[in-house]
């Protein structure tokens, strides 16, 4: 039985709490993230054995690269890691729902899943916005679980911004004196 071998259609509780160790290590990153004055987005990218292959932060602002979404890094990493373009059998635990060009990444990696915690009504494109994994021109299929620490990552992205927002409001009442 592989790591993350067990029944995704309808996940419970134990199938969750599995997860939650990498996802905590995934927050170790968004932290980063927000430490860095990033959006607090945390991602690895495991083995069939559960060994992190690849890590990575959001540095989107601090790059000012729009492409370096934690997704983007960490897939990168275990990419060199494993000195391979394609990373089959890996999963990438993120603490929120891929967007488009991740999901990209994702196709391109050949990555067996996708493990998240907070959706992200927007533009996510696993369960939000698109079922990423169920599109019909794909030549590839991965399998997806969301809801790992949700309520800790959904928490953490709903502070930064509302301290962004307060933050961009004191200079704006700053620059109108």
């Amino acid at each position: 039985m592989s790591f993350y071998d067990n029944n995704l259609a309808t996940p419970d509780m134990d199938v969750l709490m599995a997860w939650e160790p990498l996802m905590h290590e995934a927050l170790l990153s968004a932290q980063r993230a927000e430490d860095q004055g990033d959006v607090p987005v945390g991602a690895v990218v495991v083995n069939d054995c559960g060994r992190i292959l690849g890590r990575g932060e959001n540095r989107t602002i601090f790059n000012n690269d729009p492409t370096a979404h934690a997704e983007i890094l960490a897939i990168r990493e275990a990419c060199r890691a494993v000195e391979n373009y394609r990373l089959p059998g890996a999963v990438l635990v993120v603490t929120l729902e891929p967007c488009m060009m991740c999901l990209g990444a994702i196709i391109q990696a050949r990555l067996a899943g996708v493990v998240f915690a907070a959706a992200d009504p927007k533009a996510g494109c696993l369960s939000s916005q698109i079922k990423g994994n169920e599109l019909s021109w794909s030549n590839h299929r991965f399998w997806v679980l969301q809801g790992v620490l949700e309520k800790t990552c959904s928490s953490m992205l709903s502070s930064f911004f509302q301290r962004r927002r307060c933050e961009q409001k004191s200079l704006k009442k700053l620059v109108e004196r």
